[in-house]
């Protein structure tokens, strides 16, 4: 089945990045109770609850899969239960946490994870993916990043992928503008958004979020990795991006000066990637989600890696994570054998195919079911090499924090409403307040 036709991880990664909500339910994490019931019945089945977060293609993925665990594990019974998509998850888990009547297992965002593991309830993977048939060494190292907090593999890698940009290739023919090539600057994306810009026609060089959520930040980190900036400092007590922050608005106000930027005003992207899918924007910067859509709107599109400052590759990745819960010793075994099982490239590879996820590991990668999928999808391959260079956002707790004050400081920038040197010092600020905070 072609990616084009999954839904499910569209609305994940949207929702993925409205991570700094997490913020205050991750509070609440502290006071919890273990569940009660061992799941062990009369016959010595263990039945465990995972709350999958997933819809339409992306729950149907999960059934057949684990309908084909039950099959090979008939010891272990999945309850596919918790009713609630995933940008709902962590309000739930923190909730049930508190109450503690909690899931064996949860599809939980990434950069909600350190929140989340503050819970003395989440189970510590290290031994089980350092152990048995888990491909650790062999996953991308944004996927092993994205759960290891101080040493400690704290969930299991659900759903991985990167930012790129997709280029409407008939407004580049009518604008007589030659296709971006790999190793393209920030500086030529500045350019090319310009010239592709038709106010007469209504058509925009490109488009950014503009609600200040995470959708809105995520954007900027490969800049600032690539200027030699970092999320979070050394000293762990500031922001380690004010300098290369700075810079990197600069591109942002270049392209709402030139107002060769269309700026989505509401939460979720939505209207920017409609009007991406109505002809009337040249580039936009997304992940492979988002090709389904791209595909059912017939654009003919080619997608390039992300531009740079200093020509060589970066992008970003955000995975998402099953993590696992101790709701007693028979019960967690399970939840770790079946989260180990998803991530064998047997099972991963059908996952990915099926909900849109790109391939954990290179063995994953390697699967005849993975190869036809990427020679069926244009672009597909773009987006699965920049795992190569991807990095992560800091799995820490205050992440949500520093950005929000990001988010607040990308807006007033695309507004007009500051400068970046004035943006980044208010967002400086801010973020310092949040990262002072013992936790």
């Amino acid at each position: 089945m072609a990616l084009g036709q999954h839904a499910l991880t569209r609305h994940s990664r949207r929702t993925l990045l409205r991570a700094g909500a997490g913020a205050a339910a991750a509070t609440a994490l502290s006071a919890c109770g273990g569940g009660s019931d061992d799941g062990v019945g009369a016959d010595g089945r263990v039945t465990i609850e995972m709350w999958h977060g997933q819809s339409d293609t992306g729950l149907k993925a999960i059934k057949a899969l684990t309908q084909r665990f039950t099959r090979s594990h008939p010891h272990i019974r999945v309850d596919l239960g918790g009713g609630v998509l995933s940008d709902a998850m962590l309000q739930k888990v923190s909730a049930a946490l508190a109450s503690g009547a909690y899931p064996d297992i949860a599809y939980i965002f990434g950069s909600d994870l350190a929140g989340v593991a503050r819970s003395p309830q989440v189970v510590d993977l290290t031994d089980m993916v350092h152990s048995g048939r888990t491909p650790w060494n062999n996953y991308w190292a944004s996927a092993r990043e994205a759960v290891t907090i101080n040493g400690k593999v704290r969930a299991s890698p659900a759903l991985l992928d990167t930012l790129a940009v997709v280029c409407n290739k008939k407004l580049f023919r009518e604008a007589g503008v030659p296709l971006p090539e790999a190793g393209w600057t920030w500086q030529d994306f500045e350019e090319t958004a310009h010239r592709l810009t038709n106010s007469s026609r209504g058509t925009f060089g490109t488009g950014w979020p503009g609600v200040g959520d995470e959708d809105t930040v995520w954007r900027i980190w490969p800049m600032v990795w690539d200027l030699g900036g970092d999320v979070i400092a050394d000293d762990g007590r500031s922001i380690g991006f004010e300098e290369a922050g700075v810079r990197a608005l600069g591109t942002v106000e270049a392209l709402a000066k030139s107002r060769s930027v269309y700026i989505d005003p509401k939460p979720g992207t939505e209207q920017m990637y409609q009007v991406f899918a109505s002809g009337r924007m040249g580039m936009v910067v997304t992940g492979p989600w988002q090709l389904p859509d791209i595909r059912e709107a017939k654009v003919d599109y080619a997608v390039v890696p992300l531009p740079s400052y200093s020509g060589k590759p970066i992008t970003i990745s955000g995975p998402d994570t099953w993590t696992v819960f101790d709701n007693g010793e028979a019960r967690a075994q399970a939840a770790r054998t079946f989260v180990s099982w998803l991530a064998q490239p047997e099972q991963d590879v059908q996952w990915d195919v099926q909900a849109g996820s790109l391939p954990l590991s290179r063995r994953s990668e390697a699967m005849p079911a993975w190869q036809a999928q990427a020679a069926d999808t244009e672009g597909l391959d773009v987006f699965t090499k920049a795992l190569e260079t991807a990095r992560v956002r800091p799995v820490h707790p205050a992440y949500p924090q520093v950005s929000i004050a990001l988010g607040q400081a990308v807006v007033s920038v695309l507004l007009g409403k500051s400068t970046p040197a004035q943006a980044m010092r208010r967002c400086a600020g801010d973020a310092r307040a949040a990262l002072v905070i013992p936790r």
